[in-house]
Parts: C-alpha cells; structure tokens; sequence
C-alpha cells in the first residue's frame, strides 16, 4: 500500500524525527539499554532518530499501527496524517500533505 504524501519528504521525516524524541524508551528499537542511548552524543541520537523516522514511515505502509517505546504510531490514509500517541500525554500528528 504504502504511506502517501504531498509534503517535502525531509519536512516529514524532521517533523517525525522530533515526535520520536519524545517516546520513552524509542532506543529499544535498537535493542539498546538505556545507560546505552545516554551515552550517545545529542547529535548521535538525532541520527538514530532520523533512521527510525524513515524506517517508521515505510513500516506504517504495509503495517498501519505500530508500537515503539512507550508509544503507538498510526499512519490514518483517510486523513493524511500519522499520529504518535504517548501514554499520558499530548498525541502529536504529522500531517502528509
């Protein structure tokens, strides 16, 4: 199927990239502890994050929710946008056009 977009792919994946920072426990997609993702530099985990943006949005169009972390990702066609639910706080959306 695949996730559709109108927007700048980079903008997207920026914008995806900064939800992701803020998903507890994101590096265990890594399979990293987390004495492992404090270790990293800021601009080290920035990187990781960008991967994970990319691999993410791909995952989200053959695989339409997804867990990470501490938080679940939904990629809604009929509304163009992906959302990143964090438990006990604000969803943030992305929105694809």
């Amino acid at each position: 199927m695949g996730v559709k977009f109108a927007r700048e792919y980079e903008d997207i994946i920026a914008e995806l990239t900064g939800a992701l920072e803020q998903v507890e426990d994101c590096y265990t997609f890594f399979d990293m502890e987390a004495q492992d993702w404090a270790g990293l530099e800021p601009e080290e985990r920035k990187e990781c994050l960008r991967t994970l943006a990319d691999d993410v949005f791909y995952g989200l169009g053959t695989e339409p929710e997804m867990e990470l972390g501490q938080g679940i990702l939904s990629y809604e066609a009929d509304k163009h946008i992906v959302t990143v639910a964090y438990p006990n706080a604000v969803t943030r959306i992305v929105r694809l056009i």
